[in-house]
């Protein structure tokens, strides 16, 4: 059942919980994701970046989340993800997406704030959320957003409350030390910046570069406030790992054998993490 970022928030906050976002840039990650959201009965959000618009279009891609979210047994949220264009999250909602970020993180405070605006009231005509960034996050080895070793500036959490107070967002990407891509090494997370911005916004949290923590951080995030956690690096990794182990031990093997492997793969690894942020462990 297709549902907005609004309602999906709001299941987070009754439970207390984070929803697990993953960007899905074929159907193999469709399929994988929506498995594990119906297998342990949870909502969730499969999400497009902009920056993948090369491996897959918006426009071939998009259709066929909002459908599988529609056929889903569960409430589903259609999420563009680091939207950097207002052009390409309004051809996001024309094509039925309930939810867009908008990433004007390296704009201007004014800047991120002017856009951000116009982002929301485009929004709001498709009864669609938006999520919106402040501070800048880092990015390390295989990262699809920023340059690889760019180091990340933290958000202030006063600047979070007149940013929220400002724009009217329904979710807020903070900068707390996790970054985008394959941590290579073990971050130091500042918990208590987003326990912070959540005590002064009363917005759901995100965290962006999801990927590879630990439990504990996970867990600790959650409880300071972070309810949606973006993940894709590392279950696109296991894919890669689990296609080229099968090629290897495989001569003969097609494509769908290939295909078959990486979703498994990908179950299995998006598994673990909705049982550590759904709180089913």
């Amino acid at each position: 059942m297709l549902v907005s970022l609004q309602e999906i928030m709001s299941y987070a906050e009754k439970k207390q919980c984070a929803i697990g976002a993953f960007n899905t840039p074929n159907l193999e990650s469709i399929m994988a994701v929506l498995e594990n959201a119906e297998t342990y009965q949870v909502p969730v959000i499969i999400a497009h970046a902009q920056v993948h618009e090369s491996v897959m279009p918006l426009e071939t891609i998009g259709p066929v989340m909002v459908l599988c979210a529609k056929r889903s047994k569960v409430p589903v949220c259609v999420h563009l993800d680091h939207g950097v264009s207002l052009d390409y999250i309004e051809k996001a909602l024309e094509l039925g997406f309930t939810s867009a970020m908008y990433d004007g993180s390296r704009l201007s405070f004014e800047e991120n704030v002017e856009n951000t605006i116009k982002a929301v009231k485009m929004a709001r005509k498709y009864g669609a959320g938006i999520e919106a960034e402040l501070g800048v996050m880092g990015s390390s080895l295989h990262s699809s957003e920023g340059a690889e070793g760019e180091r990340g500036i933290y958000t202030d959490p006063e600047d979070a409350r007149k940013f929220v107070e400002l724009t009217h967002v329904d979710a807020l990407a903070a900068s707390f030390g996790t970054v985008h891509g394959i941590y290579a090494e073990k971050p130091k997370l500042d918990f208590q910046r987003i326990e912070q911005i959540k005590e002064l916004t009363k917005t759901p949290l995100v965290m962006h570069g999801g990927s590879g923590l630990s439990r504990d951080d996970y867990i600790t995030s959650i409880e300071k406030g972070i309810r949606k956690i973006n993940y894709y690096t590392y279950m696109a990794r296991e894919a890669a790992s689990a296609a080229k182990e099968l090629l290897n031990e495989q001569e003969g093997a097609l494509f769908h054998d290939v295909a078959v492997a990486a979703v498994e793969a990908m179950r299995k690894d998006t598994g673990k993490a909705m049982k550590v942020f759904y709180k089913l462990t």
